[in-house]
């Protein structure tokens, strides 16, 4: 039986796998056998990074809440359960920015809940 040779759907697969791995350092970006061992890796870290990237954010939207809100006298579960109860309906990240870009209105808005209106 004749030899099998790598055609065109094997040359297409290794050229895929090697042009993901370009920029990897040495045999990472060179040799197909451990560029695809170094891209599987790649791709399992960004899979599972992408994931914990909102947790990041959403862990950064906590701090920066409770520093402006403690700054003017309350706690960050205080502020956040009045919030609730008082149905004003902005989420961490609105709230995040607002205290970051505009202290003055956060502030009002704090002011606001201490005071109990929503209105």
């Amino acid at each position: 039986m004749p030899r099998a040779r790598g055609g065109f759907k094997t040359r297409r697969r290794r050229k895929k796998v090697l042009k993901m791995a370009r920029g990897f350092y040495s045999a990472r970006g060179r040799l197909y056998k451990v560029a695809a061992e170094a891209v599987d890796k790649a791709l399992l870290h960004s899979y599972r990074d992408r994931r914990n990237k909102k947790r990041e954010f959403r862990s950064l939207w906590i701090i920066r809440i409770n520093a402006a809100v403690r700054a003017l006298g309350m706690t960050y579960s205080q502020f956040m359960n009045k919030l609730k109860v008082m149905n004003i309906q902005l989420n961490r990240k609105a709230l995040a920015d607002l205290a970051y870009s505009d202290p003055k209105a956060f502030a009002n808005l704090l002011e606001t809940v201490k005071k109990g209106n929503a209105g």
